[in-house]
This record gives structure tokens, sequence and C-alpha cells, in this order.
């Protein structure tokens, strides 16, 4: 018995928003990190550095929901939830020491600057991704 729902296709529906999402996020994540980065990195350099990583989060996660299967599944509920543990401690650090970052990341203040979606999509992205499991039978 497979883990998959017969039909369940992870970039179909609701998770064709997903990927929207996340590659909007993608492009917006790297963008900003290699203009910042090419612009001005001794200013921020902390700040800079997370944006590329959560550009490549983003991109990664992007990848697993348009390839779709049991493994592609497994590695995008992994990176979503490094990437809420991400926005929580970044954002928690941005609150808590906001001297560490003279200049914002995707992740700052919980995604504020960016409506408070990166605290939101990973959540529903999980939600999504546990939605085509099925509990195996005792």
């Amino acid at each position: 018995m497979t883990d998959e729902k017969p039909g369940f296709d992870l970039g179909q529906g609701p998770g064709r928003l997903l990927v929207w999402l996340y590659g909007v996020f993608t492009v917006a994540a790297a963008s900003r990190s290699v203009v910042q980065m090419l612009m001005d990195f001794g200013r921020a350099p902390l700040a800079y550095v997370l944006s590329a990583i959560a550009a490549v989060v983003y991109a990664f996660i992007t990848y697993s929901l348009v390839r779709g299967g049991p493994a592609a599944r497994k590695a995008a509920l992994v990176c979503c939830a490094a990437e809420l543990a991400g926005v929580l401690v970044v954002g928690t650090w941005t609150l808590a020491a906001p001297s560490a970052f003279p200049d914002a990341t995707v992740w700052s203040d919980y995604g504020m600057g960016y409506l408070f979606i990166p605290v939101i999509l990973p959540v529903t992205a999980m939600v999504w991704l546990r939605r085509g499991v099925t509990a195996r039978p005792a």
C-alpha cells in the first residue's frame, strides 16, 4: 500500500496556487538578495545571505510541488518545516536584536514586509502536502 491517494497531484487544484506563490517568492527573494549583495553587501551581509537561503528553500519547494510523488512530498514537507523554523527564528531574532539586521530579510518580523505570507505559506503547504497522505492500516 502506498502513501499516495489515487489521482492526487501536488501541483493541481489549490496546489497550483502554492506552486505559483512559491515561484513568486523564489524570484522575489533571489532578486532581492542578488541586488543587495551586489550593491552593498557590507551593509547587512547576514540579512542578504538569509534572503538568498530563503530563495533556495522556496525554489526547492516549488520544484518538489511540480515534480510530485512520494519522495518529492517528503522532501517538500521537510523543507516547509525548515522554512517555518527559519521564519520563526529569524522573525524572533529581528525583533529581539534589531541592530543585528540593519536591513530586512524576507523573513524579518515574521515576513511583515511581505504581508506575513512567509509565515503563512509553509503552514498552508504542509497542510496541503499532508492532505495527500493516508494513514496506513494498523
